[in-house]
C-alpha cells in the first residue's frame, strides 16, 4: 500500500461562540461542564452580573472544534431550561453555519447561516408559510419572522447588549 493509499482526511474544523446570557449563580460549575463535556476540555469561564436581570449573570466563550460541534455544545446547555443562550458555529466549504438560540418561554431556534453570515431560510419553508397565509399579508410576516427566529432574538436583544464590553473566553478543541 503507498502513501496515498493510506492517507487519512483531518476533520473539518470551524469556530464559533457560546453566550449564557443569563442563568443563576448557582448553575456555573453545570454550565462551565457541560460546554466542557461537549468540547471536551474542563472550562473556568469569566462571569459577569447581567445588567438586564439583576441576580443573573452572563459569559461569553469563543470556540474552535470540528463542524458538528456548535450543536453539540447547543444540545448539553439544552437541560438547562431556566438558561436563556445563544450557540453559533461559523460556515466553512462545504458546511452551513449555525445558529441556536434558547429562552425559557420560547425553547429552542435554529437558524442555518450562510457563508456571508446570511439566516437561510428554507425554500419549503417560504412556500409553507405563503400557502398557510393565503391572502393575509400579517399571517405571512409572522410566519416569516417566525421562520426567523424574531421572537427569540426579540427577547434576547437586552442580554446581548450587556456583552458589549465582556471579557472573552478562548477554547480550543483538537481531535
Amino acid at each position: 500500500m503507498t502513501a496515498a493509499n493510506t492517507l487519512r482526511r483531518r476533520p473539518a474544523t470551524t469556530a464559533g461562540v457560546v453566550w449564557i446570557h443569563a442563568s443563576q449563580r448557582a448553575m456555573r460549575t453545570h454550565l462551565e461542564w457541560a460546554v466542557g463535556h461537549a468540547v471536551g476540555d474542563a472550562l473556568r469561564f469569566v462571569w459577569q452580573s447581567q445588567p438586564a436581570e439583576p441576580g443573573m449573570e452572563r459569559t461569553e466563550v469563543h470556540w474552535s472544534g470540528p463542524v458538528g460541534t456548535g450543536a453539540a455544545i447547543t444540545s448539553a446547555l439544552a437541560g438547562w431550561r431556566e438558561v436563556r443562550f445563544e450557540v453559533t458555529e461559523d460556515p466553512m466549504p462545504g458546511s452551513d453555519g449555525m445558529r441556536w438560540m434558547h429562552t425559557p418561554q420560547l425553547g429552542i431556534s435554529a437558524q442555518r447561516i450562510d457563508a456571508s453570515g446570511s439566516l437561510v431560510v428554507p425554500e419549503d419553508r417560504i412556500r409553507g408559510a405563503i400557502e398557510a397565509a393565503g391572502p393575509d399579508a400579517r399571517a405571512l410576516l409572522a410566519a416569516l419572522d417566525d421562520a426567523m427566529g424574531g421572537a427569540w432574538d426579540r427577547e434576547l436583544e437586552a442580554y446581548r447588549h450587556a456583552s458589549d464590553s465582556a471579557p472573552v473566553v478562548e477554547l480550543h478543541r483538537v481531535g
